[in-house]
């Protein structure tokens, strides 16, 4: 979109974008409140104790867009080198006794009342790197020695401190955001088809050698998870009630049952199960329109960027949605082993709903230099 200042046209970007991101957070934070009243009472005594935060990220986050919708895209990309080099730090630094623990992993770091998950970091900075590398190597793309390899190290780099989190999920997102990267930079089917079947043979390993059992177990609860409804598959058993007794048009908003208490931590990685439940079949399907649409526009922007740059950077952000939103639905529904992977711009999350909008001003940016 164009508008005139000074007798000149200024192109604006695509602001369907900012109506879509609208639309989510806002849907999510409504959510949010809903899906959190009971157990926010439980832990805090106090009912507003979530929707308060998640305001307050979302006022950063919004600041977060409109700031990085002003910077030019390539100013982002010739970080390249300090996105890894700082992501890499936060990753090593989380194994150190600066991470925090809980619900037996180590992924976050506290910095006074602020909570950072490098593992939430490591997805843009994955994104610069390929990004900046290719930018300026385009050619390597092709090249398995000279543009898949170094890739390969760099996403194997950082897939293997996020797994000694243990964080399985957030690891495979990160490969899955470098493969897409890599099919848009023009690498080769034949090298796409290795690295996936390499990945394949290194998740089965991942899972059945854990000596403690832990991980097996929870992809055996993905395969029938009513055969442990008490531990392993109390998660998805939950979430399928939830989604069954929503039906077509739901319970009503703000009328779970499932959150109170049943399903733990309802406003993060299942909370798709409580809008299920309240708003029914209709509620998810207007959600889905709408990342579908976002989507979209994300690749139409992708699809016009001016150059390579923009291209790649447009191309991985909205990978990293698309993916997201894949897994959620999947781990949601029983169709994958439970994850720890939120629903983007809806579930409660600072540093993901931060990086999100972020995200998206940076797609703002390159969707200026663009005729819409």
């Amino acid at each position: 979109m164009k508008k005139a200042i000074g007798g000149k046209k200024q192109n604006t970007g695509d602001l369907s974008i900012v109506l879509l991101v609208a639309i989510l957070t806002i849907f999510g934070t409504l959510m949010i409140f809903s899906a959190s009243y009971y157990y926010s009472i439980s832990q805090y005594d106090d009912p507003y104790h979530y929707l308060i935060r998640q305001l307050i990220w979302l006022a950063a986050g919004t600041v977060a867009m409109w700031v990085c919708s002003k910077i030019d895209y390539h100013f982002w990309v010739r970080l390249w080198l300090v996105a890894f080099a700082a992501g890499l730090v936060l990753l090593v630094l989380v194994l150190t006794p600066l991470g925090s623990s809980a619900y037996g992993a180590t992924r976050w770091i506290e910095v006074g009342p602020i909570t950072i998950m490098p593992g939430e970091i490591a997805k843009p900075c994955i994104i610069l790197f390929i990004t900046g590398f290719f930018s300026r190597h385009p050619k390597w793309a092709t090249d398995f020695k000279k543009g898949i390899i170094p890739i390969v190290v760099v996403t194997g780099i950082y897939g293997g401190l996020i797994m000694l989190q243990p964080n399985m999920s957030t690891a495979f997102t990160v490969c899955f955001i470098a493969g897409g990267m890599l099919l848009v930079a023009g690498a080769k089917w034949r090298h796409l088809v290795i690295l996936a079947g390499a990945a394949v043979a290194a998740a089965v390993a991942f899972i059945f050698t854990d000596t403690t059992g832990y991980r097996y177990k929870r992809f055996l609860s993905f395969l029938d998870p009513f055969e442990d409804p008490l531990d392993t598959g109390w998660n998805v058993v939950q979430s399928l009630l939830a989604l069954g007794t929503g039906g077509l048009t739901g319970r009503g908003l703000g009328n779970s049952i499932q959150k109170n208490l049943y399903l733990p931590m309802p406003q993060n990685d299942f909370i798709l199960a409580i809008i299920g439940e309240e708003l029914g079949f209709i509620g998810i399907l207007a959600l889905m329109i709408v990342y579908l649409l976002l989507i979209w526009r994300g690749c139409h922007v992708a699809m016009n960027a001016k150059d390579l740059t923009g291209l790649l950077l447009a191309s991985g952000i909205i990978i990293m949605v698309g993916v997201q939103v894949l897994i959620n639905i999947a781990v949601v529904t029983s169709s994958m082993p439970p994850t720890g992977i939120i629903l983007p711009f809806v579930s409660y999350g600072g540093n993901a709903l931060l990086i999100f909008m972020g995200a998206m001003g940076i797609l703002l940016n390159i969707s200026k230099s663009s005729d819409f």
